[in-house]
């Protein structure tokens, strides 16, 4: 018995394990197989290897979402395709991407008519709207630069408001 013992502990080393339990705190040996207290496993588990990036069409997921992200034009085609509208991960950055468009329209049209009535205004008024002109562009370009490292990272960020109504979107598809 202690032969046999010896000789499992030289082929197979034991793994230098907590000499508590994580669960239950109870002291054990580290070559100990269960923990004496609750039973819980001691072996190491070995780490999952990393998800390979699913494909889409000829390019990974997460590339087919950033580039849905270059302008409106590729959110279309993406939606329209079949590989790529199969896929929840580009329909759902497809969708964002059209939203994110259509409210930057919308903003853009109330910063005009904003506009006009702000150059009523003498000299305030026309530095007060390159100011917010500035301002909004700035934001948009951080918003849109977000977007795609966080698509190209394979994450699906949303954004406050457009993100869970494009979800929902993305998921009726």
């Amino acid at each position: 018995m202690a032969v046999t013992l010896l000789r499992n502990m030289t082929t197979n080393p034991p793994i230098s394990m907590p000499v508590s339990c994580p669960d239950c705190e109870a002291r054990m040996p580290e070559i100990a197989a269960f923990c004496p207290g609750c039973g819980r496993s001691m072996r190491a588990v070995p780490a999952a290897p990393d998800r390979a990036p699913d494909k889409v069409g000829f390019m990974a997921e997460n590339v087919a979402g950033a580039i849905a992200y270059l302008t409106f034009i590729p959110a279309v085609v993406f939606l329209l395709r079949k590989p790529y509208n199969a896929n929840r991960f580009v329909r759902f950055h497809a969708v964002q991407c059209l939203l994110l468009w259509a409210s930057s329209a919308l903003i853009a049209l109330a910063l005009k008519v904003a506009d006009l009535l702000l150059f009523i205004i003498p000299m305030a008024g026309p530095l007060f709207v390159v100011v917010v002109w500035v301002v909004v562009v700035l934001a948009a370009a951080v918003v849109w630069l977000v977007l795609v490292v966080k698509a190209a990272q394979g994450e699906m960020f949303k954004l406050p408001v457009l993100g869970d109504f494009a979800e929902q979107q993305a998921n009726l598809i």
